[in-house]
């Protein structure tokens, strides 16, 4: 086998790592919609066709997410990436187990909890693992491939619900459950072959463990956009190893007391960043895509007055429209950029609550014209969904994992997520009470914040996009100030003249990293768990 042929092997299973523990977490977001609205369900748990009881049996999910997220916080860095995401795997495998074999609503609960705990963990790090091994040429779009992933399984959670429709008795319900543990048989073959995030090595001080991880990632065909130093005939490698080393010692050098950080006195700006990462995770559920993604088949037999079936078919026709849309964010992510981006999906999306909310004030005045209001109901949550997916449907995971510090980037990652599921908690936990009572108006609230963070993100949200991971480290200890708006260098899509010198600087050979000692042994550590 040759170097180029072996280095692609490991590419590949390190973004099929990221893309099928996406799929899984977006299967979870998908799957219960039918759940919930299967016949044998409803007699196996009665207690659910009372709206709270429903919402706390859906949400409690989320919940255990959130805490996973936290659980991350001090896990990333603690057993690293790898192992973080194997523990998380095994806990989805154990909650996806205990739902499809549930014969009590306590039970369900449980494992609902257990599952999101786990997606909670894997969804923190898998984003942070792979922004970790890939270049910055290539992150923004296996990022959004990533996110696209979850799309694809929610897509195709939906369509198995719509399959199932006339099965009779409880397999119309566990079989789907029970799917998930489907991912997990790809999943763990790829994971014990896959190395650990070589800037987590070092990060540990296990610079020659990282320095072979990076020659397997990188030392492939030169790279024109490789800035290696010129004539010193080094390897890409080398060069990245000493950019990341550097990179390491000027934020150690920096480093500040957690109190300071906390209090926005440090250097590198590790609050204001993962205020940043969190602000896009908040933004994203604000939307509203889970208010949709969990009660889209409720909401159009009860509030739109579908039969079952159609409400089932528009609900996997509409995710079928979301898996396209997103996938069609990889040829904009990096062409267009995270910031323009997230406005333009700020004013599509909310556009889109406007013209529901007024249709929906339409059919209620005049009930003549419900039928036709309601459709156009429907056209507007297929069109959100095309204006979601490229902008706030991946942007936020790709930004989060860009923006935090190295030491900071596991932490970050996980504020961020917990801030995905616990509004994303409260998102699903009132949209069936908020429905209820405020009718057409609910739907004009989500309107309202989406237009809203049009100029948070223009004023306060510097781009990251063709930025390598080291380049923003560069960014906020040169411009403390929050506002960006106005300042080229923040917000240019193409990457500076400035931090392409400061790489530069950062990379001139001082001292190589030691490649003596026992090169094999080295890799065999890098592959043990």
């Amino acid at each position: 086998m040759t170097l180029m042929s072996f280095v692609a092997w490991y590419d590949v299973a390190v973004y099929s790592l990221y893309s099928v523990s996406s799929i899984w977490f977006g299967y979870c977001q998908g799957v219960f919609a039918g759940v919930l609205v299967s016949p044998d369900f409803l007699h196996t748990f009665p207690e659910t066709r009372n709206p709270n009881i429903s919402g706390i049996v859906t949400s409690c999910f989320l919940l255990g997410a959130f805490w996973g997220a936290i659980a991350a916080f001090i896990l990333g860095d603690v057993l690293g990436r790898r192992r973080a995401m194997l523990l998380g795997h095994l806990l989805n495998v154990a909650g996806a187990t205990l739902q499809f074999t549930s014969w009590s609503l306590g039970q369900m609960v449980a494992g609902r909890v257990i599952n999101g705990f786990g997606i909670g963990l894997t969804s923190t790090m898998s984003p942070v693992y792979l922004a970790e091994c890939v270049v910055a040429q290539h992150r923004g779009i296996l990022l959004v491939i990533g996110a696209s992933s979850n799309v694809t399984s929610f897509c195709l959670a939906n369509w198995i619900s719509y399959a199932l429709y006339n099965q009779d008795g409880p397999f119309q319900w566990r079989f789907p459950l029970a799917f998930q543990l489907v991912f997990a048989g790809i999943i763990f073959p790829i994971l014990f072959c896959v190395p650990e995030s070589p800037r987590w090595l070092m990060l540990v001080n296990r610079d020659q463990e990282a320095l072979v991880v990076l020659q397997r990632l990188l030392d492939t065909e030169p790279d024109e956009t490789s800035i290696a130093v010129e004539g010193n005939g080094e390897s890409m490698a080398v060069v990245e190893h000493r950019s990341i080393k550097s990179a390491i010692e000027l934020e150690r050098r920096s480093r500040a007391p957690i109190t300071d950080v906390l209090r926005h006195r440090d250097k590198t700006q590790n609050f204001r960043r993962l205020i940043l990462a969190c602000g896009t995770q908040f933004m994203q559920q604000f939307c509203a895509i889970n208010a949709l993604g969990f009660y889209l088949p409720s909401l159009l037999h009860e509030n739109i007055g579908y039969s079952l079936q159609m409400s089932r078919l528009l609900t996997a026709v509409t995710g079928t429209v979301y898996f396209i849309a997103a996938f069609a964010s990889l040829f904009v992510i990096d062409s267009i950029g995270r910031r323009k981006l997230m406005l333009s999906g700020s004013i599509g999306c909310g556009l889109c609550h406007l013209v529901a909310s007024i249709c929906l004030r339409q059919a209620d005045v005049d009930p003549s014209q419900a039928k036709l209001m309601g459709e156009v109901v429907v056209a507007m949550f297929v069109l959100f969904h095309v204006f979601f997916a490229p902008t706030w449907g991946g942007v936020p995971w790709v930004y989060a994992a860009e923006v935090n510090s190295l030491g900071w980037r596991a932490r970050g990652a996980a504020a961020a997520t917990s801030t995905n599921w616990i509004m994303g908690f409260v998102v699903v936990q009132i949209t069936k009470v908020g429905i209820e009572n405020l009718g057409w108006a609910f739907y004009l609230i989500f309107a309202v914040l989406c237009f809203s963070f049009w100029p948070i993100v223009f004023c306060f949200y510097p781009e990251t996009s063709r930025r390598t991971l080291e380049d923003m480290d560069h960014i906020f200890m040169n411009n403390p100030s929050w506002i960006v708006c106005g300042k080229g260098e923040l917000t240019q899509r193409n990457r500076p003249e400035t931090l392409v010198g400061a790489e530069r600087a950062r990379v001139s050979p001082r001292e190589t990293p030691p490649l003596d000692g026992d090169k094999n042994a080295a890799t065999a550590s890098v592959i043990a768990i």
